[in-house]
This record gives C-alpha cells, structure tokens and sequence, in this order.
C-alpha cells in the first residue's frame, strides 16, 4: 500500500474556512464598523447560535466604541492633510491599529476559552477585494482537523 494513497483518505479533514465580512455602514482603514450575528450554515452543527452570537456582540461593541471616534479623527486629519503633509492622519492609523489588536486579543481570549475545545479558531485576516489598493479585515472561523488515533505517527 502507498504511503500516499492514505493521506488522500483524510483530505475531508482539510475543510475550507468559513469567513464573515463586515456589513456596516463605515469602513476606515479595512476595518468595518460591524458584523453580521447571524450564523453561517457551514457552522450549524459544530456551535451553538447563543455562543456564536455572543462571540460577535463582543466583537461589534468594540467597533462601536472605537469606530465613531476614528472616524472623527480621520476627518479631522482629512481638513489638515495639506498643512501636514500626511501626518495628520497618523492618529486615525494608529486608533485603527489597537482596534484591531482589541479584537485580535478578544478571538485569542475566545479561542482559549471555547472554541479551540471545539475544533474551531477564529481569526482576523485581511482580504484583498478588486485591487491591492482596496483592503478589508474579516473574520475567519477554521476547521481544526482532528486526528484519528488510530492513524500511525
């Protein structure tokens, strides 16, 4: 028997990642001002909603929080860009930085806690949309594969 052969028998364990854009109404520097509660189909029988839910409630009053605030120094950064030569925007840049690091933070607190005992993980990755200029930040549950035990080493 080839060696091979039965790496191709445990291929359905690699499953595609489920991901969750953003569907607000803002987006500042990739990152969105909300995501959807709603659970994704893929994911229906490996959580529960009321987890799921409160997973992406965590993540929303975050953005609640930090977003209204970005904005208001982006814009304010915008009215000086040519007095500054860019540097007014810095701010902006920097608040955007620690709300994805706060988020970042919350899905590793998260998956130590819950999701990693589920064969879950969640991330925040950037995904290219159009162009390489145009950049958004989502999130990205992944299937852990499990290993069988009766699989040598």
């Amino acid at each position: 028997m080839d060696f091979n052969s039965n790496y191709e028998e445990f291929d359905y364990l690699a499953q595609e990642p489920t991901t969750i854009k953003g569907n607000g109404n803002i987006v500042l520097h990739g990152v969105t001002n909300r995501f959807s509660t709603d659970l994704p189909p893929k994911l229906l029988s490996r959580i529960a909603p009321e987890e799921y839910k409160a997973t992406v409630r965590k993540i929303n009053s975050i953005l609640e929080k930090t977003i209204p605030r970005n904005f208001k120094w982006f814009l304010c950064g915008c009215l000086f860009i040519c007095c500054t030569l860019g540097t007014s925007l810095l701010p902006s840049i920097y608040l955007t930085k620690h709300t994805r690091w706060r988020i970042e933070r919350l899905l590793a607190w998260e998956n130590e806690r819950l999701y990693n005992k589920l064969g879950l993980n969640w991330s925040l990755r950037k995904q290219y949309t159009g162009s390489p200029a145009m950049l958004e930040y989502i999130l990205v549950i992944e299937i852990l594969p499990q290993l069988s035990l009766y699989w040598p080493d």
